[in-house]
Order: structure tokens, then C-alpha cells, then sequence
């Protein structure tokens, strides 16, 4: 039986320790396409918070909620962006669509974790810090998103230059 086509509203998750060190996690079949926690929605209905919470536990095992990552770690920016899907993943959604919205979230976890990779979507992972995640990300934003951090969480960033 067919997947059903992919909904076009997706997280993109952050992850990262109050340092401002960067989990970053290797596309299977993409070698060197590194990126943060990213997936769409199962149901049009799924909350953005739930879909963030399935993914980071899906690609990574990370269990927010969970005793290590508590529930409040994971930010809701409430930031959205527009882009075009690139062409070698369109087959996953319905017919005509070209647009995904992505909306924004970070989780700060308490130290660089290992992590639990889902081998059917990531091969690798690494944590680097802020400026070296964003300039190894594939994708404009997620790049963008890590570059916020900074503004986001201002104390974390005074801390990194003590």
C-alpha cells in the first residue's frame, strides 16, 4: 500500500545545549547534507508542539518530557517561513505542490547528548558550534534559524564568549 502523500506543514527543531553547541544530523543518501530536526505533520489536525516532539524523538531518541529534557526546553518561536520543496522530494507529496510552510522551534538540552539516529533518514551526527552548524547546514533555513540563536537565548550567548 502506497504512502499517502506528505502535508505540506512542517518543524524544524533546533537542538541545542545552553553553550550554543549545535546537534546537526546527516541526510541517508545525501552525504554531507547536514541539517537539524526537520519533519512534516502525520494529520493536518497534529499540533506544531506534537509534530516537534515525534520528530526529535524519531530522528534522534530524545525524549522531551522526559527526566533529561523537560518539556519547557522545547521553544515555540512562533516563526514560520515559505519555501519551494526541492524537486527530488516532491514525489512525496500530492501532485501540484511546490510550497512546504516551516515553522520554528529549539530545544536546549542539558549537554551534547548521543543521540539515537533513525538509519532510514540520518546516517550521522555532530555537534559543532553555532557559527559552524549554520555554515555546514544544506538548507537557508535551518542556517538562518541557527544564526537567531544568539538573539533568542542572549544570556546563553554571553556565557559562550566568558
Amino acid at each position: 500500500m502506497p504512502k499517502p502523500p506528505k502535508i505540506p506543514e512542517s518543524v524544524l527543531v533546533v537542538i541545542h545545549t545552553r553553550e550554543l553547541d549545535v546537534l546537526l544530523i546527516e541526510r541517508a543518501g545525501r552525504a554531507g547534507f547536514w541539517q537539524s530536526v526537520t519533519g512534516s505533520k502525520d494529520r493536518v489536525d497534529e499540533p506544531l508542539v506534537q509534530t516537534a516532539i515525534r520528530e526529535v524523538a524519531e530522528e534522534t531518541g530524545i525524549a522531551i518530557g522526559g527526566p533529561d529534557v523537560p518539556l519547557d526546553a522545547l521553544v515555540d518561536w512562533r516563526h514560520h517561513i515559505e519555501f519551494e520543496i526541492y524537486r527530488v522530494w516532491r514525489h512525496r507529496y500530492a501532485p501540484g505542490v511546490t510550497h512546504n510552510t516551516e515553522h520554528w522551534f529549539s530545544l536546549e538540552v542539558p549537554h551534547r547528548l548521543d543521540v539515537t539516529l533513525a538509519p532510514d533518514e540520518h546516517t550521522a551526527f555532530q555537534w559543532l558550534p553555532y557559527e559552524a552548524a549554520a555554515a555546514a547546514c544544506f538548507s537557508w533555513s535551518n542556517r538562518d534559524a541557527i544564526l537567531e540563536l544568539p538573539g533568542r537565548f542572549p544570556g546563553h550567548a554571553l556565557e559562550r564568549r566568558r
